[in-house]
C-alpha cells in the first residue's frame, strides 16, 4: 500500500503541470530559494525569477547588470553581485552541510551558526577553502586572486595548491589564516613583482564590499561593478595612504578633457 501510495505521488508530479514548484519543494535536495534580483542573472542557464526553488548543484549566474539574492533552508543569506557565477554543490539544513564553489565573481554570505555535530558551511574557489560558522563575509574571486573579508564572527582560509599569501591582517595557523571582524586576506597563485603584506584592513575595501553585493528589493543600487578590485589593486600604491589611491581609481586620476567652442564674444568656452 505504502509503495502504491508512493508511486500515485510520483505520478501526479510528473502529470499535474500547474504543480511543478510543489513537487520540486518537496524533493530532498531542495536547498532554498531566489529571494531577489536585478537582471540579467540565470538559474542553470536560464533566466531565473523570484521565488524559483534552488536544488543541489544548481548553478547561479550574473552578468554586467544583474545581480542575485538567495535565501538558504536554513536561513542563510547569498548576495551575488554582478558578473558572478557560483554553485551550490550542497546543503542539507537538518544536518547542516552545505558546500558552495564561485569560479568567479563576488558573494556575500551570512550563515546562521553552526551548531550540529560535524556541521559545516565550505565555500571553495579556484586556489582557496573558506570555512565559516556562523558568520557574514564577502568572498571575491577574480584575476587569480580570493579575497576574504569578514564582517562579523571569523572564517578560516586555508591556500589551495601552490596559492600564496598576498594580504593578511588575520591569524595564521599553520597553512589557514583565521579572519575576524574587520580583517581581511587575499589569496593569489600569482605574486607582483614587489609583493606586498599588511596588516590593516582599509575601511574603503569594507564599505566597497558591502555595496558590490548590495541586492535591493526594488530599484537598482549604483553601478560599481569593478569597486573592490580597483580598491585592493592600490593596496601597495602609495606608501602616502589609501586616500590617494582611493581618488585616483574613481576618478580616473586627472583632470577632465572638456572639447567646446568658445564664444566669440566672451571669449568663454561653453
Amino acid at each position: 500500500m505504502k509503495t502504491c501510495k508512493r508511486l500515485t505521488a510520483a505520478i501526479l508530479c510528473l502529470l499535474l503541470s500547474p504543480l511543478p514548484a510543489i513537487c520540486q519543494s518537496a524533493s530532498a535536495d531542495h536547498a532554498g530559494q531566489i529571494k531577489a534580483l536585478i537582471p540579467a542573472a540565470n538559474r542553470n542557464a536560464k533566466p531565473a525569477k523570484v521565488k524559483d526553488d534552488l536544488d543541489w548543484n544548481d548553478l547561479l549566474q550574473t552578468q554586467k547588470s544583474g545581480r542575485l539574492r538567495a535565501g538558504l533552508k536554513d536561513g542563510s543569506i547569498l548576495s551575488l553581485g554582478s558578473n558572478s557565477e557560483l554553485r551550490i554543490v550542497q546543503h542539507d539544513a537538518s544536518s547542516q552541510q552545505t558546500s558552495l564553489e564561485m569560479d568567479f565573481g563576488k558573494v556575500r554570505s551570512k550563515v546562521v551558526k553552526i551548531t550540529q555535530p560535524n556541521g559545516k558551511f565550505e565555500m571553495k574557489t579556484p586556489n582557496a577553502v573558506i570555512g565559516v560558522v556562523g558568520t557574514d563575509f564577502y568572498v571575491g574571486y577574480e584575476a587569480s586572486r580570493t579575497t576574504v573579508i569578514c564582517y562579523t564572527g571569523q572564517v578560516t582560509v586555508t591556500p589551495l595548491g601552490n596559492a600564496k599569501v598576498l594580504h593578511n591582517s588575520g591569524q595564521a595557523s599553520g597553512n589557514s589564516i583565521a579572519v575576524s571582524a574587520g580583517q581581511m586576506v587575499i589569496i593569489s597563485t600569482e605574486l607582483p613583482p614587489d609583493g606586498y603584506q599588511s596588516n590593516s584592513t582599509p575601511p574603503e575595501v569594507l564599505q566597497a564590499s558591502m555595496a558590490d553585493t548590495d541586492v535591493p528589493d526594488n530599484p537598482p543600487p549604483p553601478v560599481h561593478p569593478h569597486l573592490v578590485r580597483n580598491l585592493i589593486i592600490g593596496i601597495g600604491a602609495a606608501a602616502t595612504g589609501w586616500a590617494v589611491g582611493y581618488t585616483q581609481l574613481n576618478t580616473g586620476g586627472g583632470t577632465p578633457v572638456v572639447n567646446c567652442k568658445p564664444n566669440p564674444a566672451t571669449k568663454v568656452c561653453g
